[in-house]
This record gives C-alpha cells, sequence and structure tokens, in this order.
C-alpha cells in the first residue's frame, strides 16, 4: 500500500489484472483503517462516470468499526490509462475478476471475517450480479445497493427498441458513442463549481458523464435481463433509493431532492428479483448517490444503514432461505421478502 490522493489516512494498491484488448488493465485498491480491529470490513465500488472520493461515508464506516476500502474498477478513476476507454467494458462480468481480487485481500491477507458491499448505481448491478455468482461461497456477507441501476429511465414503449438498437450495434461497433443532448442536470446538482457541494476530479467524474457507447450499453442490457429474470443471492440486501425521480437534461432544484438519473420505481420493482432477504429502504429528499444528499437526508440514511448493519452485519450470519428464481418473463411483486420504509 501506499498513500492516496486523498492523503493519510487513506492508501491504495494497485491491482494487476492482465490485458484486454486495448492493453494491460488495473483495479485501484483504497484503504482506511478503523481505530481498533473488529474483524469487519465494507468494500465501496462507485457507479458509472464514478470513483472514489466520498471519504464522509469512509468517516461513518470507521466510526462503527469497519476498515473501509473502496475500488475504482478497471477503467475507471485511479485505474484509468490514456490507452483506455473510460468506463467501458462488453460485459459486467469483466468486472469480476477485480471484485474477486479486492475481496480475497480484504478476507485473506488483511483477515477480515465480515464483508459488506457497498455500491453505487451501475457498481450496484454489477455487486449484484457478483455476489449471486459468489453465493455459497462465504465471499460476501451483505450488501448494500445505493440506488442500482435496474432499468433503463425511459418510457416503456421506448425501452424495448433502445434495447434492440444496442445490441445490433454493440455487435458491429461496439465503441461507437450514443448520440444524446448533453445530461448535465445531475452532475451540476453535485459539484460545488456548479450548483453542489462537492469537490471531485472532474476527468475522472465528468459533469455530463462519459460517452455512452453502445457495446457498454449492451453489456448492461444483458445486465438487466439476468437480473429481471432472477437472482438467488444467499446473504442479506438492503437496497436505497430516493423517494421520487425527476429526469431533466439540464439544471433544476428538484435535482437536489430527487434521483436526477434513474427512475425509483424500477429500483422498487425489481429489489424482489436479488434474492431471498431483501429490504427497501425509500429515503425522503434523496438524490441519486443517496450519501451526496443533503445533511439532513444523508444523516438519515445513515443511521439508518446503521441499524441495519448491526442487525444483519455485526453479528452471526442469519440463516437465508435459497429462493427459487422465478421463469424468464415473470413479473416481479412486492411480497414478503421486501419491507418496505416509505420514508
Amino acid at each position: 500500500m501506499e498513500t492516496d490522493i486523498l492523503g493519510p489516512p487513506y492508501e491504495r494498491q494497485t491491482l494487476d489484472l492482465g490485458h484486454d484488448e486495448e492493453g494491460p488493465v488495473v483495479a485501484t485498491l483504497v484503504r482506511r483503517r478503523a481505530p481498533e480491529p473488529t474483524g469487519r470490513a465494507v468494500l465501496w465500488v462507485p457507479g458509472w462516470s464514478d470513483y472514489f472520493f466520498q471519504t464522509h461515508a469512509a468517516e461513518h464506516f470507521v466510526a462503527a468499526g469497519f476498515d473501509f476500502y473502496a475500488i475504482d474498477l478497471r477503467k475507471y478513476g485511479r485505474s484509468l490509462r490514456s490507452h483506455q476507454t473510460p468506463n467501458f467494458c462488453h460485459r459486467l462480468d469483466e468486472y469480476f475478476p477485480d471484485l474477486d481480487e479486492a475481496a480475497r485481500i480484504i478476507r485473506v491477507e488483511d483477515r477480515h471475517d465480515r464483508l459488506l458491499v457497498a455500491a453505487h448505481s451501475t457498481g450496484g448491478l454489477t455487486a449484484a450480479l457478483w455476489a449471486h455468482q459468489r453465493r455459497g461461497t462465504g465471499t460476501v456477507d451483505a450488501l448494500f445497493l445505493n440506488s442500482p441501476f435496474f432499468d433503463l429511465n425511459l418510457p416503456a414503449l421506448l425501452r424495448v427498441p433502445a434495447r434492440i438498437t444496442a445490441v445490433r450495434l454493440a455487435r458491429r461497433q461496439p465503441y461507437a458513442v450514443l448520440r444524446r443532448p448533453p445530461v448535465t442536470g445531475y452532475g451540476h446538482s453535485l459539484h460545488a463549481a456548479h450548483r453542489g457541494e462537492w469537490s471531485y476530479d472532474l476527468a475522472w467524474k465528468p459533469v455530463g458523464g462519459f460517452p455512452i457507447r453502445y457495446g457498454w450499453l449492451a453489456a448492461v442490457h444483458a445486465g438487466h435481463r439476468r437480473l429481471h429474470a432472477g437472482l438467488s443471492i444467499d446473504v442479506p440486501v438492503l437496497v436505497g433509493c430516493s423517494t421520487r425521480s425527476y429526469r431533466a437534461l439540464q439544471w433544476h432544484a428538484l435535482a437536489h431532492r430527487a434521483d436526477a438519473v434513474l427512475d425509483v420505481t424500477d429500483i422498487v420493482r425489481w429489489a424482489p428479483q436479488l434474492g431471498g432477504h431483501v429490504t427497501v429502504l425509500r429515503v425522503d429528499g434523496g438524490m441519486h448517490d443517496l450519501t451526496l444528499s443533503a445533511a439532513p437526508v444523508r444523516a438519515r440514511l445513515f443511521s439508518e444503514l446503521s441499524r441495519w448493519t448491526a442487525a444483519y452485519v455485526a453479528g452471526a450470519p442469519p440463516e437465508i432461505p435459497a429462493p427459487v428464481p422465478p421463469p424468464v418473463g415473470t413479473p416481479p411483486t412486492a411480497g414478503a421478502a421486501v419491507s418496505a420504509d416509505p420514508g
């Protein structure tokens, strides 16, 4: 480990992940130790067009007795190299080796016996698919999914044509860029240079996000299809999202009090497909990244998160029944597996 760009007490380690079609690939694991060892750790997985800078979230977990880790996945943030296409992948499972190696270091080298994975947006979708693939191995003890990307935020009539187009073009031109108007509202609501309270590197987290490429969009579509068919995650899952959405290309004050990126009804709709033990937390006034919401909102989020982790991460792992995934195409229902907090 070496000192991270955030300065002490943050350290980082570069993970060599071999090569892909663009050349050498690495991920970056950031660590901050708690004052006293407890055997508990959290692994933070950022969303798309994102990287770890949310030190206030790290401080929350450290104060709760967790050693804090964050991973900038391949081609994200600290791991982005000049020969690479930012945040691009052909399949979401390309990130599984990144998560596997991070979990190995946390579990084996640093000797933690409890691991909570806290993942945001596209990171939430990827982490859910990874946890499903690693079920039964004891790799993960619990998941906190912060506004996970469970479906395209498009009108229902446009979703199928959008998916068909993405898949078709991804086969021929995976790096071709989707043409769209500039979408800056969410970025303006966050960054201190505009209308937000946070300072971060705009080269790694641009105001309007990185260009959307058809290969990446097809990878996300495949991930959505797998989730919608039903996963069998065998550990407790907390799904957090706002109580409302606001979708606009440019700035509006509602972006400070709503999810300005995803439709939260999609998040709630698909949450039961994760597994047999899912809790849904609706946070009134929450932004897309709940941890970047206004101070009173994130205080409530961290309070609820503390209660949940005390129940499901601090003690012995609960017995979770193995769910039976529904047939492909079966619409999900909000059954007893989900406890809804209306915020």
